[in-house]
């Protein structure tokens, strides 16, 4: 195992990596950052751009895209990244990707559209702009079922996101209820797509409602996060239930770290109370440093609801009062009883208990 030493000086040089990775990024973006393509209204104009990142030998890279749109009544961005098998850019070698500089032209075909890519890559790191050429026949077909016609930009949306004949197979296959052109490119938007809707069937969730599905992403509700509650035995949660719990800052994380001290399993609904008092980990070790261990999750969530933080009683601690009992610290908290009054107190003669304190404080007698 490394000594403290070889790995701050490894963590270094990884930080010096990134770094250097993201400059030559943002220069090679910032020469492509003028392109612009126009649709049919004279009105708008839009800057597409891309980014590469991958690793010599990897099967998968890293591709960014953004789209600007600047019109006469406003501006708006719209932009996605994922990755991608190599093999699906047509037109880009490994060898032009990992060389020591190279111009590239290449594409990348979706349902909605295809995208021709230009710029230039060196050493897996690569930027430029891109045309966007609409598919009319996934248009029509759109339309002859029963969608409408979507604009270019709905095209481009869906084509980001790869939202094609595929997904809304899956949707048709599963029962979702009907849903318009606009849902179906919000759904991309949000990042709702094949793998989501997918992985939450195989998870027992078939949910029929898009705005749904749309929710559930919008708040954190990953394939990942249900899986890990699961794991924990918290599984058949109902779409509601799982939105509740990311709202509240429930994760497995957080109930792991609790179980890993010591702590017994507690219900969902014990586990987000505690979150919602603002008692984590990190309230539990501060108060281990304090001489204060497991103590009962009751006891935790009891200080933090009267306001008994670790610094306050570090406070009291640095004035000579040491491993007070929880009540009496909840006492003096309630009473208002802090460390710059104890200090007040002692400059005008008051070296007493804290109870005493606390007397003086109800008494009127103030720090001035």
């Amino acid at each position: 195992m490394p000594t403290n030493r070889a790995f701050r000086l490894l963590l270094n040089d990884y930080r010096v990596k990134l770094v250097a990775a993201a400059a030559i990024l943002s220069v090679l973006w910032a020469c492509y950052s003028g392109s612009q393509v126009s649709y049919s209204n004279p009105q708008e104009s839009t800057v597409n751009q891309w980014l590469i990142e991958m690793v010599n030998n990897e099967p998968h890279l890293e591709l960014r895209i953004r789209s600007i749109r600047n019109r006469d009544d406003g501006y708006s961005e719209n932009s996605t990244s994922f990755n991608l098998p190599f093999d699906q850019l047509i037109g880009l070698t490994r060898e032009q990707a990992m060389s020591s500089g190279a111009h590239v032209q290449f594409q990348l075909k979706r349902d909605a559209g295809t995208f021709n890519f230009d710029g230039w890559i060196k050493q897996g790191n690569g930027a430029g702009h891109f045309i966007f050429s609409p598919n009319a026949s996934f248009g029509a077909d759109l339309a002859r079922q029963g969608f409408g016609k979507p604009t270019d930009r709905q095209l481009l949306s869906l084509a980001m996101h790869d939202i094609g004949f595929a997904f809304i197979n899956e949707l048709r296959a599963q029962g979702y209820e009907q849903y318009s052109l606009e849902q179906l490119v919000k759904m991309g938007d949000h990042g709702v797509g094949m793998e989501y809707v997918q992985g939450l069937k195989s998870l027992g969730y078939t949910l029929k409602s898009t705005d749904l599905l749309i929710k559930m992403r919008d708040h954190g509700v990953s394939l990942k996060f249900i899986r890990e509650l699961g794991a924990l035995g918290f599984s058949g949660l109902s779409a509601e239930e799982l939105v509740r719990t990311r709202d509240h800052g429930v994760t497995a994380r957080y109930i792991n770290e609790f179980i890993g001290a010591g702590y017994e399993r507690m219900t969902l609904d014990q586990w987000i109370t505690l979150r919602d008092h603002g008692v984590n980990s990190s309230f539990v070790e501060e108060l281990k440093t304090l001489g204060y261990s497991r103590l009962p999750l009751d006891e935790l969530r009891r200080m933090r609801d009267h306001g008994v933080t670790p610094s306050f009683i570090q406070e009291l601690k640095e004035l000579g009062f040491d491993r007070i009992p929880i009540d009496q610290l909840i006492r003096v908290r309630d009473h208002g009883v802090t460390g710059s009054y104890i200090r007040k107190m002692k400059e005008r003669g008051y070296d007493v208990s804290l109870d005493e304190y606390v007397r003086l404080r109800d008494s009127g007698t103030k720090e001035e």
